[in-house]
């Protein structure tokens, strides 16, 4: 509920700060905030050498996680979902739940499933209307999840949170991140 209200707070500050008469919706909110994302996730995604896409931290706490391309996968696989159950349609590559197809295997393929993902989920959020931001979607579960909005919300999330774990795999490969250059 606190992301929810942060995001209307944040419209209006975009709103005010702007233009005078310039008053954004929900959705161009949550679209600003999705380009925010898709520009530090696919940088990140670019800066790593393609060797590396199979790249998983082996010492410490680190025992079964994600590659680094399975990483970008994972996210983009839920971008697709979400602007599905958004849209209210089948994902463009099937029911994939948030695992990517297995044929995406090279730096340039799962990048460009990446970027797709993130177009989809553009094309998602534009639907989202004053009418219908916060109405239930049947079959969706959880509380948040339940709707247009808080899906959005959630893709966000989710994909800041894989960000981060993709700046920690830069890292341990001695590459600074785009945006932290």
């Amino acid at each position: 509920m606190k992301t929810i209200a942060l995001i209307f707070l944040c419209a209006d500050a975009l709103a005010q700060t702007g233009t005078a008469s310039v008053r954004l919706n929900a959705s161009q909110v949550l679209d600003a905030w999705i380009t925010n994302v898709e520009n530090a996730v696919v940088s990140a995604a670019a800066a790593l050498a393609e060797d590396k896409f199979a790249f998983a931290p082996a010492n410490g706490a680190f025992h079964g996680v994600r590659t680094f391309g399975g990483q970008i996968k994972h996210l983009a696989a839920n971008n697709y979902e979400v602007a599905a159950r958004i849209l209210g349609e089948t994902s463009p590559h099937g029911e994939q739940g948030e695992e990517a197809p297995d044929s995406l295997r090279t730096k340039a393929e799962i990048v460009d499933y990446l970027k797709g993902s993130f177009l989809y989920l553009h094309r998602a959020v534009a639907t989202i209307t004053e009418n219908n931001q916060t109405e239930p979607i049947p079959g969706t579960k959880g509380t948040w999840q339940r709707t247009r909005l808080g899906l959005a919300v959630d893709a966000v999330a989710h994909s800041y949170d894989h960000y981060g774990q993709m700046v920690e795999y830069l890292r341990m490969n001695g590459v600074i991140p785009p945006a932290s250059r």
